[in-house]
């Protein structure tokens, strides 16, 4: 096959969509798509039917879609394509990816590629086969084509700037990363809606397992760029927790446009780890919706011995990254103007801002193209290890294994520590402390790099002040408890109601095989 083909297999979350955002030299626009028919395939449709129909740089994709409930067979034995991209649905991820590995497609799939611990064994098999058959497997890091990011990176690697990265401790850890998400966004004034399926933890994963693993991810390539990291022998888990996020009836069915009952959404969760001896910390948090005027926020704290690098998104920043150093002497400082002279080279136009105490890396708009655009990054990049395969990095695979192991192990760390009760800490083994947690300032909008604050502020509203490892049930329970039957019988027929009003739209085209249907759509995308 001469050209790239992709093959959309069973989207279930719009960063499917994303990878189709604009259009790729060398890349078939045909694209096949296999799922089973229902809400998750016609929101991915109706996405990328509008990148067709804008008006600025319209995409031109085709589609051939087959929706049946043996997608997965379908797509093997007719082979359309020769890339699997993967995004939806998280707990069976990792059986579509060994699936399509096994049967000699390359693979682009969206984090997270395991939610549980008992998984890391698939994803260790799925790497080894990608690599005895020559085969490309990519796990979709969107973050470190953040231009914040990228420089922080390269400030903490210049021993001139940064120093030696410190040890840390269990109340000053050397890297501290929080990241703030909101579950309802608003988009022209509109609820932007999630399936109903994300609020089952059991599906989605917990915090540390989704959006957690961007931070894992980050942590290990900032400390050892392109260099390889063995789980087994250079990671120490020492302490996780969990909490919920309070979300009554009214605000689900805003949510998801469907019925359904309240829940305690453990959507929260602090892990505390060591890589290399180096105290890691990571507030992965949800809270329901971001007040007026305000965002989604993030903090990555470099602890090193001639300067602390930070990158703050917050109120101050107007809820943009910005990238600020704050020099322990006058020799840090006159190493980052260099340094940053020197990375002007490679990125024209930025430069040093004093600011007292700190100093900000300014940073022209040119690099700040958003979270959106780094899908199509990623997926150059990836097109270029298809082109040669010999640049692929030899530490991808195992840095992979270990970041999973640690959003996993975390999680059921936290899981073991809500059964102690409301304050407690999972504990890993032969990690101090007594499980409890400070009071301190600090945080994304506070002054001490190193945050204590005070729980109830982290769940977010309707959260009720619920501390780490509050809540009843066993491990990974999600609260719902006797009700799940009656509200996930209510969702299927929701469901289907949504589905037959959708597809009458459609015209279709030829009837492949029985008891399957497969629908041709040629560019521009129309009446979805």
């Amino acid at each position: 096959m001469s050209e790239f083909r992709l093959i959309t297999l069973d989207p279930g979350h719009f960063h499917a969509a994303l990878i189709q955002k604009e259009m790729y030299s060398g890349v078939s626009k045909r694209v096949a798509v296999y799922a089973p028919l229902g809400p998750d395939l016609i929101e991915h449709l109706n996405r990328v039917a509008r990148f067709n129909l804008r008006q600025e740089n319209p995409t031109a994709w085709e589609l051939d879609i087959h929706a049946a409930p043996d997608f997965l067979e379908r797509m093997v034995e007719e082979r359309p394509g020769n890339i699997v991209v993967l995004s939806g649905r998280n707990r069976g991820k990792i059986d579509l990816i060994r699936a399509s590995l096994n049967a000699g497609f390359n693979v682009l799939a969206d984090k997270p590629w395991i939610i549980r611990a008992a998984d890391l064994a698939a994803l260790e098999e799925a790497l080894a086969t990608a690599s005895r058959r020559a085969l490309v497997a990519y796990d979709i890091m969107t973050e470190r084509y953040e231009i914040t990011t990228i420089l922080q990176r390269a400030l903490v690697n210049d021993a001139e700037t940064f120093g030696e990265i410190l040890p840390g401790t269990e109340q000053e850890p050397a890297v501290y990363m929080e990241s703030v998400h909101h579950l309802l966004k608003l988009v022209a004034g509109v609820p932007s809606l999630r399936p109903a399926w994300y609020f089952d933890i059991h599906e989605q994963g917990e915090a540390l397992a989704d959006v957690g693993t961007h931070l894992v991810d980050l942590a290990q390539w900032t400390l050892f760029p392109e260099r390889a990291i063995d789980y087994r022998k250079d990671i120490e888990m020492l302490a996780a927790s969990r909490w919920p996020t309070r979300i009554t009836a009214a605000q689900f069915r805003q949510v998801t446009g469907g019925p359904g009952e309240g829940l305690d959404y453990y959507c929260n969760t602090r892990v505390s780890y060591a890589l290399r001896g180096i105290r890691i910390r990571l507030d992965v948090l949800w809270r329901w919706e971001a007040p007026a005027g305000t965002g989604d926020t993030h903090l990555a704290v470099y602890q090193g011995s001639k300067s602390r690098i930070e990158v703050r998104q917050g109120k101050e920043e107007k809820y943009q990254p910005e990238l600020y150093v704050f020099p322990r002497g006058a020799g840090a400082s006159s190493a980052l103007r260099r340094r940053i002279g020197a990375l002007a080279s490679q990125y024209p136009g930025i430069a040093v801002e004093d600011q007292g105490a700190r100093v900000r890396v300014t940073i022209p708009n040119q690099y700040r193209v958003g979270h959106e655009a780094h899908f199509a990054q990623v997926t150059k990049q990836f097109f270029e290890y298809m082109k040669h395969p010999e640049t692929f990095p030899a530490w991808e695979n195992p840095n992979m294994l270990a970041k999973y192991y640690v959003s996993t192990k975390g999680v059921e760390l936290a899981g073991l520590a809500s059964l102690a009760g409301p304050g407690a800490e999972g504990r890993g083994p032969g990690s101090a402390g007594n499980g409890t947690v400070g009071d301190g300032g600090g945080g994304i909008d506070g002054t001490k790099p190193i945050p204590g604050a005070r729980l109830a502020s982290l769940a977010g509203p309707g959260a009720g002040g619920q501390g780490p490892g509050s809540g009843a049930g066993s491990v990974g329970s999600s609260g719902w408890g006797a009700r799940d039957s009656i509200f996930w019988s209510a969702r299927r027929a929701r469901w289907k109601e949504r589905s037959a009003a959708s597809m009458r739209r459609w015209r279709r085209l030829k009837t492949s095989q029985p008891g399957s249907q497969t629908w041709a759509i040629s560019s521009p995308l129309t009446g979805l």
